[in-house]
């Protein structure tokens, strides 16, 4: 079955999910918007991409798109999308979804037309009237935008930042997939000893450890689309089975993240057992003003931003020392801020910065890559 995908994508990331599905999917027709990726593929590359992407949030099925600035156009619009091809007469299947600068603006009155209209085709394929809805979930979606709708079915379940290793976090925790985005920037593949002195729960360091040892982010959980009668389970067998055979979970590298607080250590090394990571993350407690940076690698932090944990003044004192105990470092140092005046307080401008958002709060991460020494190339 020929499918339209889209992956909607944090702020920021739309780029290196299209580079995961060209790269790592070896896929060609791919097409970045503004929060999210558009690629084409079969019911073989939906299942990689669900247990394999990193840095996207969801894999939908893009049904279609119409023009709807009427409750009677967008019943007609959905009506005449194949619903049978995918929803059995015993599926379940919720509508959520959004509208923007549009004509229909009530959700919950669009949420009753889509619905409706779903209803009536089934009704027609099926013969029946009413719908028990007992079976696997279905999730359908729209989105309206400028009076057109996008309809869409959810094949995730769950959003693919919840890889199943962070059951618990810390009081401010970094998403999954950010965490990940923010180890692609910086191109970490283990060749060079990880520090973050700001663990947390410890999501940066046990992604990186994941990207380095390349164990699909999706193992450990399962995926709506997985229970579809519409698709094959031997595919998501298969998908299953590729993704560990990729994996070197033997590999160790030089990882190593930090809190002052100990229940953020013990947090850590809780979650990087259940990502089976475990012997190649180490985790301590350690004040990060108050760390020796003289060795080389890559600095990654996530400081707090004054929104959620520490007020502003206290999280600018805390740029401060941090700027003061890493000035003299050879190691590359990526760090993550919301506050404007982060340089100011660190001491030094970026050599380069990329806006992104953890969750709904605006950040920069801070790029500090110059003074660092350069490795030799080899003799020829």
């Amino acid at each position: 079955m020929e499918l339209t995908m889209c992956c909607p994508t944090l702020f920021g990331l739309e780029g290196i999910v299209a580079d995961e599905l060209r790269f790592g999917g070896r896929l060609t027709d791919v097409r970045a918007e503004n929060g999210r990726v558009f690629f084409e593929g079969d019911e073989s590359t939906l299942a990689w991409a669900n247990l394999n992407l990193r840095c996207a949030e969801r894999v939908l099925i893009r049904l279609g798109a119409f023009r709807a600035k009427t409750f009677d156009q967008l019943f007609e619009g959905v009506k005449a999308l194949p619903w049978e091809e995918f929803i059995p007469a015993d599926g379940a299947f919720p509508v959520k979804g959004h509208s923007l600068d549009s004509a229909l603006h009530s959700i919950p009155d669009c949420q009753k037309i889509v619905k409706k209209a779903v209803v009536s085709r089934l009704s027609q394929k099926y013969g029946q009237g009413w719908f028990e809805e007992s079976g696997a979930k279905y999730q359908i979606q729209f989105a309206i935008m400028h009076d057109t709708a996008e309809i869409y079915l959810d094949t995730s379940g769950a959003g693919l930042h919840k890889r199943g290793y962070r059951a618990n976090s810390n009081a401010a925790p970094l998403r999954e997939t950010l965490a990940a985005a923010m180890v692609k920037l910086a191109r970490w593949r283990g060749r060079e000893p990880f520090l973050d002195p700001f663990c947390g729960s410890g999501t940066i360091a046990i992604e990186a450890a994941m990207i380095a040892q390349r164990r699909a982010p999706g193992l450990l959980r399962r995926f709506d689309a997985e229970k579809w009668s519409c698709f094959d389970k031997k595919v998501w067998q298969q998908a299953r089975e590729d993704a560990l055979c990729m994996a070197d979970a033997t590999a160790r590298f030089d990882i190593v993240g930090s809190d002052i607080d100990p229940e953020c250590v013990k947090l850590s090394i809780s979650n990087a057992h259940k990502a089976g990571v475990a012997g190649t993350v180490f985790f301590e407690q350690a004040d990060a003003t108050k760390r020796d940076y003289s060795g080389g690698g890559i600095l990654f932090a996530n400081p707090p931003y004054g929104e959620r944990l520490l007020d502003q003044q206290q999280a600018e004192q805390l740029y401060t020392a941090l700027g003061r105990a890493t000035k003299n470092s050879p190691m590359k140092q990526y760090i993550l801020s919301s506050d404007p005046l982060f340089e100011r307080c660190y001491g030094r401008p970026a050599d380069k910065r990329r806006k992104l958002y953890n969750g709904m709060i605006k950040c920069e991460l801070h790029m500090y890559f110059k003074n660092a020494p350069r490795k030799p190339r080899p003799q020829v």
